[in-house]
């Protein structure tokens, strides 16, 4: 039988270091052809644990508020109150309490702890608003004018419910002015395209849509 000779040791080494080469760009380049996951890029942040507070329909200066008491010895009248321009309201024996902005159940407990224990040991306090909660739709929309707040409302969905777009609103071009003052200016496309959050509406915000230039 025939012996084929032994490989010397340069010639063992230059194929190992041959194999090893191979193997790192092998690796390489299985890693390049793997796909990136964006799958999470475009997610917006998850909400905050006290993110639906601020989703709860707060008092605004001209609501007009009921209070009721229960609990005490002597019979307290309920109180019919209009938001006064100071945003307060003035009730018998505590004076006055600001109302604007809160919310009807932050009042409740306002009042309650002025008057408990101060001047009763015991009392129910209930804040209930008689006003009609509206906001404002103008500009550029097919119904413009004073609409009806009946729960949680968006921007683009205030603007559905005054009749959707004209054919020469600006999509880009939205305002939402704040019950307060504050101003936002939104592009609607954005939202609607989920690249952008759509704000709450609440009683008292105006929308204004703007016009195209041609």
């Amino acid at each position: 039988m025939q012996i084929l000779p032994l490989m010397n040791a340069p010639k063992i080494l230059f194929v190992r270091l041959n194999l090893l080469l191979a193997a790192v760009l092998l690796s390489f380049g299985l890693a390049g052809c793997s796909t990136p996951d964006y799958s999470g890029a475009m997610n917006p942040p998850e909400p905050g644990p006290n993110a639906g507070e601020q989703n709860v329909p707060r008092l605004h200066i001209g609501d007009t508020v009921t209070i009721t008491f229960a609990g005490v010895p002597d019979e307290l009248l309920p109180q019919e109150k209009p938001i006064k321009e100071d945003g307060s309201i003035t009730l018998p024996d505590i004076g006055r309490v600001q109302a604007a902005g809160k919310t009807p159940g932050e009042l409740e407990d306002i009042i309650h702890n002025l008057y408990v224990p101060a001047i009763y040991k015991h009392l129910n306090v209930t804040v209930k608003t008689t006003s009609d909660r509206v906001y404002f739709v103008r500009g550029e929309v097919r119904q413009p004018g004073r609409l009806i707040y009946v729960g949680q409302i968006t921007v683009t969905k205030a603007i559905t419910s005054a009749g959707d777009f004209t054919d020469f609103a600006n999509h880009k071009k939205v305002l939402l002015i704040r019950a307060n003052g504050q101003r936002f200016k939104l592009n609607a496309d954005v939202i609607l395209n989920g690249e952008a959050p759509d704000p709450p509406v609440y009683p008292g915000d105006q929308i204004e849509v703007g016009r195209r230039v041609w």
